[in-house]
């Protein structure tokens, strides 16, 4: 049996929104355009290397231990999205 994927808006909402709603440790809030510029311009894949590896005081998977990479890449993606 094959598990279906999370959406990237449920990732972003069950995972991502604790750090990303309020600026936790840093982190660039969701929809804030000028926080994410400098991040965008590495592209999705540098993105979403840098949340399954961590980076800064991002931990690996952004703590969603029971995430996919294809999950964390559409979640990403949702984040950049709404900019």
């Amino acid at each position: 049996i094959v598990a279906s994927l999370r959406s990237g808006e449920e990732v972003y909402n069950g995972a991502c929104s604790g750090c990303h709603l309020v600026g936790a440790a840093g982190a660039p809030k969701f929809g804030d355009t000028e926080a994410w510029s400098g991040r965008i311009d590495k592209g999705l894949a540098t993105l979403t290397k840098h949340v399954v590896e961590g980076y800064n005081a991002m931990p690996a998977l952004g703590l969603c231990m029971d995430c996919s990479e294809e999950e964390i890449a559409s979640a990403v993606k949702y984040i950049v999205d709404a900019l």
